[in-house]
């Protein structure tokens, strides 16, 4: 079999080109096991590399004929281990011998590129018939010979794949955009997770390179991004059925998870030790948690049988007083900064608030509000305030309408007004959303959430008109979950196949 994106063969007697779906994407060659710490010394197969990709992109249109985004997932994935890859220094005559030996294998399977409807002829009628949205690639960032006079990236004939797969841009309506979501590249896939989806990803608080998700397969994974490459620090493994939800502790020491299973679970982030297991005083799936964000020794939890409970995670108990009953199942959960105001929601449509005490942990149940009736609420995300231009408290909220909801917090109990919403697709899957964390210190506010049509969204709240100032393309499902980094470097999004995509801002 030859390894695509090392360069070494490893048995030449043949070779599987996967067919559409998940092993047409590499997802089952999870990028953690085939990276390497070694750097190569400058000039070592370069042009090998680029020609690698140039085979690889002109053959991918015959993998997947009806998905181009499954098309352009591909490339971005072997792009992305080719560049680790070649960090090995393997000798360029064995890179050029695999080049010339993977040629031919290729024009056995598809046929000889120079022929007739061929796969550069067929990528003609791609990129004539279909626009793409996706992000800029920088595959070869290192490459000299792949920059113009000016240090651009060398341009590509119209109507070669190249053109979407290299030289795509992410599409938005106006040329002033916030600087930190004006274009973003692909950093790197974790897929650890595959098979399963991934409903939570969540970068640590004030951190840039920490970054955990967790799977219904069950396990949470905490991450690290720098050093290169990105690794999989610790995989935690105890709970029987799938993680629902997780949350960082204010100091990032510990992480607590909810899982199906009826039982949450205490982690140290440091090793992935489980410190504490803690059932459900009602033995119902946990559904979502979240820390009080002042007192981290207090966690909240939302289950199936309806209820709110606060618990103590150092003793593992409810906290007397501190739970409250909804009209469905909880399915998620929010405090405002301060952590005096709780809002939890449920599939029945509906957003309850809560006065938290802050010395008891009581909860006294304020305000309800029916988003839509029968239509599960599947995130909230609160905000002192948005922006310069918009100051009021607010809620961002998800609730299968095909739409996010921007509410107005009015008053101390946290009754809501809607704002406004933005049209995405979400009709079933419980898609989360969030607000850009450095918004309120530039003109400009802009919340960020996943949706059915696996893209990523971003809108401008403040926009009156073309509120929708960007959209990323790379996953091949609903996209569930979205986080930002601490500066907004880096964005992650997870999907409902376990994929986790982490974007990087396109630096000036």
């Amino acid at each position: 079999m030859v390894d695509e994106d090392s360069g070494a063969c490893q048995n030449t007697a043949s070779i599987n080109e996967p067919g559409p779906g998940y092993g047409a994407l590499g997802l089952t060659l999870p990028g953690s096991r085939r990276q390497t710490n070694q750097r190569r010394k400058p000039g070592n197969g370069r042009g090998v590399a680029a020609s690698l990709s140039s085979g690889r992109e002109k053959y991918n249109a015959y993998r997947t004929p009806t998905f181009p985004q499954f098309r352009t997932q591909y490339i971005r994935r072997r792009s992305q281990l080719l560049r680790e890859n070649a960090k090995a220094g393997h000798p360029p005559a064995l890179r050029r011998q695999y080049l010339r030996l993977r040629g031919q294998l290729l024009g056995q399977r598809y046929g000889p590129l120079s022929e007739p409807g061929s796969a550069r002829a067929y990528s003609n009628s791609i990129v004539r018939s279909s626009r793409t949205t996706l992000d800029r690639m920088e595959d070869f960032e290192d490459d000299p010979r792949a920059l113009g006079a000016r240090g651009h990236r060398r341009s590509v004939s119209r109507g070669s794949y190249q053109l979407q797969a290299q030289m795509n841009r992410a599409v938005y309506e106006d040329s002033v955009v916030p600087t930190s979501v004006a274009e973003a590249s692909m950093y790197h896939v974790f897929d650890q997770h595959v098979d399963e989806a991934v409903p939570r990803v969540r970068f640590a608080n004030d951190d840039r390179h920490r970054l955990a998700c967790c799977s219904l397969d069950g396990s949470i994974s905490l991450c690290q991004l720098v050093p290169a490459p990105p690794t999989v620090l610790h995989v935690l493994r105890g709970h029987t059925r799938g993680v629902s939800d997780f949350a960082w502790s204010l100091s990032n020491d510990i992480l607590v998870s909810t899982s199906l299973d009826a039982t949450m679970r205490i982690w140290a982030s440091e090793d992935g030790r489980c410190i504490r297991e803690i059932p459900d005083p009602d033995g119902a799936e946990l559904l979502c948690c979240t820390f009080q964000p002042v007192n981290n020794n207090l966690t909240v939890v939302g289950n199936a049988k309806h209820n709110v409970h606060v618990m103590n995670i150092s003793t593992g108990k409810k906290v007397k007083g501190g739970s409250s009953k909804l009209t469905g199942r909880v399915l998620a959960l929010s405090f405002d900064a301060p952590g005096r105001l709780l809002w939890a929601g449920d599939d029945r449509g509906s957003v309850f608030s809560f006065l938290f005490d802050m010395a008891t942990g009581k909860l006294t149940k304020a305000k309800r509000l029916v988003v839509h009736e029968g239509s599960p609420v599947t995130s909230i995300s609160a905000r002192s305030w948005v922006s310069r231009e918009a100051r009021d408290p607010s809620l961002l909220i998800n609730a299968c309408l095909n739409k996010l909801l921007l509410y107005r917090v009015v008053d101390n109990e946290g009754a809501l007004q809607l704002k406004r919403s933005f049209p995405i697709e979400q009709s079933s899957h419980p898609v989360r959303s969030i607000f850009c964390p450095l918004m309120s210190f530039r003109q400009g506010a802009c919340v960020v959430t996943g949706s059915e049509d696996m893209c990523v969204h971003f809108f401008d709240v403040e926009r009156a008109a073309k509120a929708a100032v960007n959209k990323l393309q790379g996953h091949s499902a609903p996209v569930l979950d979205v986080s930002f980094n601490c500066d907004e470097s880096l964005l992650a999004s997870s999907d409902a196949s376990g994929m986790v995509i982490v974007w990087r801002r396109e630096q000036k």
